[in-house]
């Protein structure tokens, strides 16, 4: 009988629709989730991988008003090039969507209807700013003013970037329509709230239960829930975005965080549609055994462990339409930048308004895919904050990319195909170093799945090179080109042996460096899969062509894009 495989359902954070990618959000939700993606795939599990652009938000409108556009023209072009640049990274979507599109609408008015069948909507009276001039309400976003805390006279609606204060945009002194410069003035609103705090001792009970998730989160979300939650609008006085089905709101539409996550489920409906089983998508969503795995950034945690839970709970109520709730939510830290300043590296922030950052499309430019997915992925910031750093891509890839593991698959390859014709048949009896080897690449195996299920691909590929550290020993210590002149048949048994050891190297390469793996595989006939997966030894291996998987990160390559770094930062 088959075994029964897993269902999983692996989602990234949906990436605002107003600006290219850049590497602190790849190491923050989608460099992570596509390792363990690939990793789940290579197992043989049932895995979809889930994402899309959230299109919707005060973000969206202001560029789209500054570049005298409608809001669809900036959201499909950004689509348009996040998803080629995710394309060119090799992130492995299933599905990339929009909210923007009609399907994600009518999936979130489903949410608001089940929701307010269930007695968790409200309206509510709030203050809110109104330009007379424009003859419309305004965002936070675009309301400017004096803060009220430092007097600082650029503060933005909700935050002053001066002293950092938090504060109503009605608080503001002299506020003002970040649009015209005309005066705004404060007017009653009448708006939509999901009442989440009769959700807290559901959300407290489901989080408790997370043994398995990051320490970090399931203790902060905790304490937010003790705390004492709040209702939270969940509409806008705005016409972008997903109209609410109610009268008397006509002019407003959903809040971004309430139909944000709600691509997700509306995402993975479209790849249903997609590929002819338009009702495959509830499997994932509504069977009680899919594990559903959130990938974040950590300023998206509140919404994805209270709000979007909540979301779910509620909707599923009546039994009609019950979701699955996140299995684990892996939140990952932030990445910063190191640049020269005055000719000293320090440590900085990015700052996208300031182009201090390493855009992905450019960076794909000037170097291959795979180099940049093996350093972003040896830097992940799953415990903490991390430092990109162009001098350390260079000795990561240069050292411990093709240091260690292409240099072991380069040499065993061309030593094969040079001395031994390309061919190596299955040895009666292996040698107790093989065998020895094989048991502690064995070890090695299990240490990388224990990590990558955490998830934790950072780890993972430490236990990666580990297999490269030891395979390269064993290469040594069998000193092919010492043996073929004396006893060939024991050169011809290690070969052998270190080509079992190459194909569990490229096994756990592939959700790092998937090129190069497929490159390989076009001239190294041979399994690639774990030594503790293999049903008896190959009858042979066979090497045709072979290749070098990797090219030298050079100095001037270094210095020019550390030069770019330093020119943002200098303003």
């Amino acid at each position: 009988m088959e075994e029964r495989r897993q269902r999983y359902l692996v989602t990234s954070a949906l990436p605002y629709a107003n600006g290219p990618l850049h590497v602190g959000q790849i190491v923050g939700a989608y460099l992570p989730a596509d390792a363990f993606v690939r990793y789940l795939r290579a197992r043989g599990e049932d895995v979809i991988y889930i994402c899309g652009t959230d299109d919707h938000g005060v973000p969206i409108t202001l560029r789209a008003e500054r570049e005298v556009k409608e809001p669809q023209e900036v959201v499909d072009y950004w689509w348009t090039h996040m998803d080629e640049t995710f394309r060119r990274f090799g992130i492995s979507f299933d599905n990339f969507s929009q909210t923007s599109r009609p399907l994600h609408a009518g999936v979130t008015q489903l949410f608001y209807r089940k929701l307010k069948e269930g007695g968790y909507i409200s309206e509510a009276e709030s203050k809110q700013m109104y330009s007379p001039s424009e003859g419309r309400f305004l965002p936070d976003r675009y309301v400017e003013g004096t803060c009220p805390v430092c007097g600082y006279k650029e503060a933005r609606g909700d935050q002053c970037d001066n002293c950092g204060s938090w504060y109503e945009a009605y608080e503001l002194i002299e506020p003002h329509s970040k649009v015209t410069g005309g005066p705004a003035e404060v007017r009653e609103t009448t708006h939509l709230y999901l009442d989440l705090p009769k959700f807290s001792d559901r959300l407290r009970e489901y989080i408790a239960g997370q043994n398995h998730w990051r320490t970090s989160v399931k203790n902060f979300i905790l304490g937010i829930i003790d705390g004492g939650l709040e209702k939270r609008p969940i509409t806008r006085d705005i016409r972008w975005g997903v109209p609410v089905p109610e009268p008397g709101f006509e002019d407003k539409r959903f809040y971004v965080w309430f139909d944000a996550c709600i691509g997700y489920v509306s995402s993975t409906a479209e790849w249903a549609e997609r590929i002819g089983e338009p009702d495959l998508w509830r499997e994932y969503w509504q069977e009680p055994d899919t594990k559903l795995y959130h990938f974040i950034g950590k300023d998206n945690t509140v919404f994805h462990t209270t709000m979007w839970p909540a979301q779910l709970m509620g909707c599923g109520e009546d039994g009609e339409e019950q979701f699955v709730l996140p299995f684990d939510v892996p939140a990952n830290e932030f990445m910063n930048l190191e640049v020269i300043v005055d000719g000293e590296r320090r440590a900085m922030q990015m700052s996208t308004s300031r182009n201090l950052a390493v855009w992905l499309h450019e960076a794909l430019e000037r170097f291959p895919a795979d180099p940049l997915r093996f350093y972003l992925s040896s830097t992940l910031p799953e415990t903490g904050d991390v430092v990109f750093s162009w001098r350390d891509f260079q000795s990561r890839v240069n050292n411990d990319l093709i240091g260690t593991l292409g240099n072991y698959v380069n040499r065993v390859l061309s030593f094969t195909e040079k001395y031994f014709d390309g061919e190596l048949p299955r040895p009666e009896n292996p040698s107790e170093e093989i065998n020895e080897v094989f048991a502690d690449f064995k070890a090695l195996e299990t240490r990388f799945d224990e990590r990558m299920m955490a998830p934790r691909p950072r780890d993972a590929l430490g236990e990666l090179l580990a297999m490269g550290r030891r395979a390269n020993r064993f290469f040594d210590a069998a000193a092919p080109w010492k043996s073929r002149k004396e006893n060939q048949e024991k050169a011809r048994e290690d070969l052998y042996a270190c080509c079992v050891l190459l194909g569990s190297i490229a096994y756990h390469m592939a959700p790092y460096v998937p090129d190069a793996v497929e490159r390989l595989q076009g001239f190294f006939n041979g399994p690639v899969e774990r030594i503790s997966d293999l049903e008896g030894m190959p009858e042979e291996y066979r090497v045709t062509g072979a290749k070098p998987l990797f090219k030298r990160i050079e100095d001037p390559e270094i210095a020019d894009a550390e030069e770019r770094l330093a020119r943002a930062a200098a303003g």
